[in-house]
Order: C-alpha cells, then structure tokens, then sequence
C-alpha cells in the first residue's frame, strides 16, 4: 500500500503544475478584464453548468441556506468559529506601540488593517464550510473592514451558512481562475480586492501567481499534503487514520512517512488497505497514494531534516520525544505533536489555521495568520536633543552618498536656537 520513496519522487511530484496551465488561465483572466459579469456567467455555464441570474448571492439565498442545514452542525460550527477566532485574537498586534531607544527618539510600528479582500473558498467535489471559516474569520479579528467570498456554483448550503457565521459581507457564486480575477481585476457586480486568500485548485493557483502584480495574494495553497516522522513507540492505526484522512481531500494529494522503524511502513499499509475498503472515498484516496510513500531514516535527527527539505504542508510528530524532534523542525506548515493530535483537528476545531503553504513553499512562507491582514508603518518621533545624537551619523553617510540635502535637511535643524 505504500511505497519506499525518496525525497526526488516526492518534490518531482509536488512540482507546481501551473506552468501547464498558464496559456488557459491567461485566456480567462482576459475574458473577464474585457467581458466582466458577462465572463463569469459564461464560465459559470461552460465549467459549472450552472446558468447564473444573479452573481451575487442575496440575503435570501443565506436564509434558506439555514433552513436547509442541520441545527447540530450550525452548531459545532459556530463551535469551530469560536475556537478559531480565539486563536486568531493571540496574534493580533497592538494597533501601536511606541518605544524609546535612546534620550529623545522614540521608535514604533502602527499597524493598520487591510481594506477591502477577498477569499477564495473550494467546492466542486466537497463543500468545505471549515475553509470558509479558516480564511475569514482571521480577516475579520485584524479589523479589515469588507470581505468578499467566492465560491463554485451552486454554492453548497453548509458554506453558505459558514461564511455568515464567519462575518463575510459579500459572497459571489463564482469559482475558478474567474473568480480570481473578479477579485483582483473587478467587474460590474464585484469590486476589486487588495489581497486574496485561500486554497484551490491549479487553475486558481496559476490564477493567483498571474495576477500577484496586480493583487496581493497570500501564497501557493494547492492539494493538501501530509508529513509523519514516527519511531517505534508510533501507533501504525492512528499514522494510517491521519495518512487516510489527507489522502481523501484530492487525488491530487500526498502522504509521506518517515520513519527509524522498518516495520512500521508495512503495518500502516496493512491497516490502510483494511480501512479503504469501507471508504466512501475509496477510489480518491487510491489515487492519491499514487503520489505517497514511505522513506526509511537511520536516526530521528535525520528523519526531521529529510522533512525540513519536504517541508510539508501538514507535519505529524510521532516519536517518543516529540518535542525534541519539534525543536528540530524548521519548515512546516502547521505541526501536530503526539498520537492524540490528528491533523483533523487542526483541520476543524482546535482554532489553528487550516490554510497552509504547501508544495514546499513552507520553506519560507508562513500559513494563514491575522499578519496577513495586516500592514505596518514604522513611527519616529525625534526631539531636538535626539536628533543632536544622530546628527554625526545621518550627515556623515548622507554626504558619503552624495545625497547632501538629506545632510542639510539635519543641519537646517542643527542651527535653530
């Protein structure tokens, strides 16, 4: 069930695939800068088959939505909202602070939210109510004061209802590289965004890194990934759930085991092969373990740099001394510490975020956090004896530049009674 891999399989394999799809991106962004609402119905029509009268979705339509959704889950999704957002409040930045370096300068960062941006939400083969939450609640805490959502038609009711809950203020049935570029470019019904975030597919990925000039984006988030460092203290059944459990998301996806114990890939592959017969989505996840497999590692110091050059979107610890290996990790997504932390629960309820980097870019991005909603501007408030302590300095490499009415600009103040 799996197979023994190398790191060169699995990054050939999470190679970005948007380079194939360029050419036809391209042709749709253009679509809609020329075509505007008209492009999107068209498209809605031709890849959706959903003829739309409406772009937007109408207050009514989200009523109706709650009718359609079981009371249980508007409440464990209410849950999920909670926890999130309390999460998402711990990162929140103080609107100012101000500190005093030296006798009169005083240095800060004033933080200020984001106006206007927009989220991508998923559908297609799954409604994903939790993405929908996971992108703009954070908004919401960091005080930007409009988010738009977008989302494939027909919109799912459950991601109707989770985006209310979350506090969006617009939601177009819209998916797709189109809906991208509505965000970014702006048509008769949607208006232009400074920043889109969430996942999707390679269209909307390739879709993001065109219009990155244009339009802010968050980072490449594309089929959900999977990473496990465990030793022989791991439980094979629960590395088997979790591997089940990323697989399921996209056929797309990928799993990865790394591991000291050279048993231990063949038992979680025996009880995979149990579990994905009862799978609903059994005919996905085989598809997936395509692209997953296993790499033996003769130490747990270099089970933890193998995954540091994977950098996976998704890291599970399963070792004896998690929080060792933890301290040796550098680039994950979003990391899971000890057997009873499955990813699900990052995936739903613990408040962490679900929007990741993945296909290695956890090697320098960072997943969806308030920060980015976030901009910043330095603050300097100089006295007069304060500005007499940097004076040497300032005019010194000003007139070492070249630049001397940066140098004069301090002399004109060194000379005032």
């Amino acid at each position: 069930m799996l197979k023994q891999v190398d790191e060169g399989f699995w990054k050939k394999n999470r190679e970005s695939k948007t380079d194939e799809v360029a050419g036809a991106v391209q042709d749709i962004i253009d679509l809609v800068r020329f075509e505007g609402d008209k492009a999107l119905r068209d498209l809605t029509l031709k890849f959706d088959k959903v003829a739309l009268d409406s772009v937007e979705v109408s207050r009514d339509e989200i009523e109706a939505a709650y009718e359609e959704v079981d009371p249980v889950l508007i409440d464990e999704l209410e849950n999920a909202a909670y926890n999130i957002q309390r999460f998402h409040e711990m990162q929140t930045p103080p609107d100012l602070w101000l500190k005093e370096t030296e006798p009169g300068v005083t240095l800060g960062v004033k933080s200020t939210p984001l106006e206007r941006v927009g989220c991508y939400i998923p559908g297609g083969r799954a409604s994903y109510p939790s993405t929908a939450l996971m992108c703009v609640i954070p908004a919401r805490v960091a005080g930007v004061n409009e988010i738009i959502a977008c989302t494939p038609a027909p919109v799912n009711p459950i991601t109707l209802v989770a985006l209310d809950i979350a506090g969006v203020d617009e939601i177009y049935k819209v998916g797709g590289a189109q809906a991208i570029a509505a965000m970014a470019i702006g048509t008769e019904s949607i208006e232009p965004v400074q920043k889109i975030v969430g996942p999707g597919n390679v269209y909307v990925t390739a879709a993001k890194t065109i219009l990155g000039s244009k339009v802010e984006i968050d980072f490449p988030a594309g089929p959900s990934e999977i990473g496990v460092i465990a030793d022989d203290s791991a439980d094979p059944e629960f590395i088997a759930a979790d591997l089940m459990a990323q697989a399921e998301h996209d056929p797309s996806s990928a799993c990865l085991l790394v591991t000291t114990d050279k048993k231990l890939p063949d038992k979680v592959g025996k009880i995979m092969e149990s579990m994905i017969k009862n799978a609903p989505r059994r005919d996905v996840i085989r598809k997936a373990l395509e692209n997953s497999g296993y790499i033996l590692a003769d130490s747990i110091d270099l089970a933890a740099e193998i995954m540091n050059c994977i950098a996976p979107e998704h890291l599970s610890i399963q070792t004896r001394d998690s929080l060792d290996v933890l301290s040796k990790v550098t680039n994950a997504g979003s990391i899971f510490i000890g057997p009873y932390t499955p990813i699900a629960a990052g995936d739903y309820a613990s408040g962490t975020n679900h929007v990741l980097p993945t296909a290695g870019h956890a090697s320098s991005r960072s997943g969806l956090n308030v920060a980015h909603f976030i901009k910043t501007s330095t603050v300097q408030i100089i006295s007069k004896e304060g500005l007499r302590s940097l004076a040497p300095t300032i005019i010194t490499i000003a007139d070492a530049e070249g630049l001397h009415a940066h140098a004069d600009s301090v002399r004109v103040r060194e000379n005032r009674d």
